[in-house]
């Protein structure tokens, strides 16, 4: 099979339909819909039983799972799949009609001699009104380039990352009990830091309509009740250059106000991989500095 489209779902009955019809308008027919439920209290099971028996030509694959997060969601959904290619899709958004077929053009102009290279290939997020959100580059065809160098080339905010199912597979996100959220960006880090590219191209494939009860207006929360990934995450940005200076410790300082009451000073400088007499120095310093401008 040429393609896995992965949703994890949690609650999100009352929109997934729009996604069920965009893939059964997709021109290129190959793929499969795996479908990870994440402990939904809704009726979202019995709306995907009610599509799978509606749609023939092609398979969907629905697992319930208690509640564990996404990024738990999607290291299920890797093993689960069939696809040669991997893309996940959130529930709450859809694919424009010919993103698959636009995905496999762009991946097969990868040469085969190059392609254990690469982790995949990277297209737009748009808006229903197909402008794209960002990730875009200047002129037309093809860029490659790793993740981290993505950053570099000021190619920012929402792209849709369509990757190697076998990469993926070998680059689980980190499990850490008690918490359920992980941002993506720390397993596309590590397969940069092992020099894997992915082919940009500038072409929505993807439309996003962000929901009040999605994931991206409740981040900050979730980076709260989520320290360790958080700190994860902030260690990875620091250690690929992404965040540098001054800037990095008013990152780190935002860190500590919104987790002081989860993790201490010791167990964030373990998080940070940082010395903990000279962490404390140094986030006593920013702390300070805080309150000298805020007054």
């Amino acid at each position: 099979m040429r393609f896995t489209v992965f949703t994890p779902a949690y609650n999100r009955g009352y929109c997934i339909e729009k996604l069920f019809r965009s893939l059964q308008r997709q021109s290129f027919r190959d793929f499969e819909w795996v479908i990870v439920d994440d402990g939904s209290t809704d009726d979202t099971e019995a709306r995907i039983a009610a599509f799978q028996k509606e749609e023939q030509s092609f398979p969907i694959r629905y697992q319930k799972v208690e509640n564990g997060g996404k990024h738990r969601a999607n290291n299920l959904g890797v093993r689960l799949a069939r696809g040669e290619l991997f893309t996940c899709v959130d529930s709450d958004d859809y694919l424009t009609d010919d993103a698959l077929e636009i995905i496999d053009r762009v991946e097969k102009s990868i040469p085969p001699e190059e392609k254990p290279r690469f982790a995949g290939v990277c297209g737009q997020k748009c808006g229903p009104d197909l402008l794209p959100l960002k990730g875009s580059f200047a002129g037309p065809g093809y860029l490659d380039m790793t993740y981290i160098e993505r950053l570099r080339n000021e190619i920012v905010g929402d792209c849709s990352e369509v990757l190697y199912t076998e990469v993926w597979r070998k680059y689980p996100y980190a499990e850490f009990p008690g918490e359920n959220f992980l941002t993506e960006a720390t397993a596309l880090y590590e397969m940069a830091a092992d020099g894997l590219k992915m082919r940009f191209f500038n072409q929505p494939i993807k439309i996003i309509e962000y929901l009040p009860d999605g994931l991206t207006a409740s981040s900050k929360e979730r980076f709260r009740k989520n320290p360790r990934g958080w700190g994860l995450y902030i260690y990875d940005r620091i250690q690929y250059g992404q965040l540098k200076g001054p800037g990095k410790w008013d990152v780190i300082g935002d860190y500590y106000l919104l987790c002081k009451d989860r993790l201490s000073v010791r167990e964030m400088a373990e998080i940070l991989h940082r010395n903990p007499v000279l962490f404390r120095v140094k986030l006593s310093e920013t702390l300070l500095k805080f309150r000298l401008h805020l007054r």
